[in-house]
Parts: C-alpha cells; structure tokens; sequence
C-alpha cells in the first residue's frame, strides 16, 4: 500500500518539484561559504543540496521510466546522511544555545524529509553492489573534504566539537551505507515496480 502510494505518477512528479526547489534553495543558502570556498571543494561543500539534486534526478527517471543506478545508489546514501546530520547539528545547535529559529525548524523539518525519502524509496531503487562502492567512494572522500579540509557545512555553536562531529559523521556514513546495502541490495526481491 505504502510503496503503491509513493509510487504513484501524481505522488513522484510533487516529491520532483519540491525537491527541485529545495535544491535549489539549498544552493543559494550555500552561496556565503562558496564564496570563501577555493574552487577545487565547490563540488563537495553543498552536500544536503547535492544529495536532494541525487534524488530529484532518480525522480525524474522515474517519471520517465527509467532507472539510473549510480545515481539511485548516490541519493540513497546520501539523502538519508545529509538529512540525518542536518537534523542532529540543529538540534545540537539548540542544545548549545537554547535558541533555535523558525529556519533552524524548517531545516529540520526539509532535512528530516531527506532522510525519509530515502527509506520510503528504497523499493524502487535498482542499484547493486558496484554502484554503491562508487557511492561509499564519493561519501567517504567528501568526509575527508570536509574534515580534513575544513569545508564542513558552518555551524559556529558548535566550533569546538568538530572533532566529535567528524567521528559522528564517519559512522554515520557507515551506517547509510549499511542501509543502503540492507534495502537496496540485500534485499533485492523485495523490490517494487512503480506505478501509473
């Protein structure tokens, strides 16, 4: 029932412009950190933004009938991380600062979204052990972009526990990855056609 809903022509061709339009809201709310961002990182820094790009992509295939399995395998992994750590760092924020506006809350709402997005589309998705190694290649490496490189999304609150986040953040591609293996591989007879 479920899958026959989100499945539905009318149900994907909403979810692809609302995505379209929170990636692309998403990009602009990155515009101040690109532009103290050196060229060679713009590709890994936006990356809750990029990984609804991922997913409004796998929908538009989907509205065309078509599956793309790299990319399906990218919006999986990083729509569920990227929803998920939005939601933890604002909350966090919160937490360290006993405030949190009304962005702050749409943030963790469209965020929240992400991550189950993901999970609600995990029937449709083609992908196999191949394409998610690819996957876990470009989420790890983008870890180390920003981690490493310093070209984590900012959330001055919470300077002093970037250590921690990055530990946080490691096992948490771990665990998306995880999943993506579980739902889109694993459990590969379970998968669904999508609907009219």
């Amino acid at each position: 029932m479920i899958a026959a809903f989100f499945g539905n022509r009318l149900i994907v061709s909403l979810l692809f412009i609302v995505n379209a339009l929170g990636t692309l809201y998403g990009y602009y709310w990155y515009r101040t950190q690109l532009d103290d961002t050196a060229a060679i990182f713009y590709i890994f820094v936006p990356d809750s933004p990029t990984a609804s790009l991922f997913f409004t992509i796998v929908l538009g295939c989907f509205l065309v009938k078509k599956h793309n399995r790299w990319i399906e395998a990218l919006a999986f992994v990083t729509l569920f991380k990227y929803g998920v750590w939005a939601v933890a760092m604002n909350l966090l924020t919160w937490a360290e600062t006993g405030y949190m506006g009304a962005l702050a809350w749409m943030l963790v709402a469209s965020h929240g979204a992400m991550a189950v997005q993901a999970l609600l589309y995990a029937p449709f998705y083609r992908f196999s052990m191949r394409h998610l190694t690819v996957a876990a290649i470009w989420t790890f490496h983008n870890d180390v972009i920003d981690y490493v490189f310093g070209q984590l999304p900012r959330y001055p609150a919470l300077d002093l526990y970037v250590p921690q986040i990055g530990y946080f953040t490691f096992w948490l591609t771990v665990l998306s990855l995880a999943l993506a293996y579980w739902l889109g591989v694993r459990n590969a007879s379970f998968r669904r056609p999508l609907g009219d």
